[in-house]
């Protein structure tokens, strides 16, 4: 008998020991971000095996996430994301300062400043998992739209480019252009990004899998110097803000709005997100929102049309109506200037890994993979 008490005793000094331990070396709220971690890691690892569950979080407990951090960040006149990358120098030396003096404090402090650093890595990966990354891992959109994703032939890429052509060409009379060519969008980013929010809620009536939420498109005061990187958008799912690079021409911006919108309503691959921006932009009452859809769109499809048979692009390309042609002439003006630019090849290395770390094997060339999805669509409409 007393050697079962004396067992119990060991025992319990031992669990007191660990607590001890971990009281003593982990603040409280490193504790709390490795327990919220280690949900996340759950929750991961679960939304791999199942595609069904992954739809299922991703469009319900994943959408709560990305519309609480939208919510947060929506009144701010400015980015918050944006803020904090151009903080981070500020953000690296402060933390450096911090971690000397806790060195040279005791290896006590030294042990808990090193702890409180990793929990908040661990933070980090635990909110891209919970609001946004597990949208990498449900079903395609082409199996949500019911459509039949293959190889696509020359041929149909041409009678895609044509159709997208005829539909936007009726458009062309309610667009403005200047004197170089390119148009201009006849109303503020302010009312643009009202028009978009109002196009998407109706999108969502029609379109179950895309999340009603109303949100601000934020503006990237640095813009002309990000032109440099060849980002046009970007969606942070850390401040849950969609980031529109304004420097771009004005027949860009709705549709790269679209884009980063869709992100953050939780279409996380970059071919799906292109799409349904298109959808969405289909949806709209508004001239120009559609014209710059339909542009970017038959771009897409003529740039793959061209390394598939260049004869029928050259065919496509001098049917097309003058104004679209100097538009396109404009736009490649305005964008030699930033062409070639070690920013760019940086930047282009750092998505396309994080893009093949989600899963998206073709990484960079995900983007462009929107025209199998238009050419679908194309066949079966």
């Amino acid at each position: 008998m007393e050697n079962i008490e004396n067992i119990e005793n060991i025992e319990k000094c031992e669990k007191k020991s660990l607590a001890d331990v971990i009281k003593k070396y982990c603040p409280k709220y490193s504790f709390v971000f490795f327990c919220i971690c280690i949900v996340a890691v759950i929750i991961h690892i679960t939304c791999i095996i199942s595609e069904k569950f992954a739809d299922f979080y991703n469009q319900n407990i994943g959408a709560f996430v990305r519309g609480v951090l939208a919510y947060l960040t929506k009144y701010l006149p400015f980015s918050l994301a944006e803020t904090i990358i151009i903080g981070i120098p500020f953000i690296l030396a402060a933390l450096i300062y911090i971690s000397v003096k806790q060195y040279k404090k005791s290896d006590l402090a030294s042990i808990r400043c090193i702890v409180s650093l990793f929990s908040v890595l661990t933070l980090m990966y635990s909110i891209f998992v919970l609001g946004y990354g597990m949208g990498y891992h449900g079903k395609s959109l082409a199996s949500k739209l019911k459509l039949e994703e293959k190889a696509v032939s020359a041929e149909e890429l041409k009678y895609t480019a044509e159709t997208i052509l005829s539909e936007m060409t009726p458009l062309l009379e309610q667009i403005a252009y200047s004197e170089n060519g390119a148009s201009y969008m006849p109303y503020s980013l302010d009312e643009m990004n009202k028009k978009l929010n109002k196009t998407y809620k109706k999108a969502t009536e029609k379109y179950d899998f895309i999340q009603d939420l109303h949100s601000n498109i934020k503006y990237i005061v640095l813009s002309e110097p990000m032109t440099y990187t060849h980002i046009s958008g970007v969606y942070s799912y850390y401040t849950g803000e969609a980031n529109l690079n304004i420097n771009f021409p004005d027949y860009t911006l709705p549709y790269t709005a679209a884009h980063e919108l869709a992100h953050q309503r939780g279409i996380a691959p970059e071919n799906e997100a292109n799409f349904v921006a298109f959808l969405v932009c289909m949806e709209s009452d508004d001239a120009f929102i559609k014209y710059s859809a339909y542009l970017s769109m038959f771009e897409y499809v003529t740039n793959a049309l061209y390394y598939a048979d260049s004869e029928m692009y050259y065919d496509v390309i001098s049917s097309i109506d003058s104004r679209i042609r100097y538009e396109m002439i404009a736009y490649n003006e305005f964008f030699e200037k930033y062409r070639q630019s070690v920013a760019s090849e940086v930047s282009d290395v750092v998505n396309d890994t994080y893009l093949k770390t989600q899963g998206q094997s073709a990484g960079s060339a995900s983007y462009g993979m929107v025209v199998d999805l238009a050419v679908a669509y194309y066949n079966q409409k």
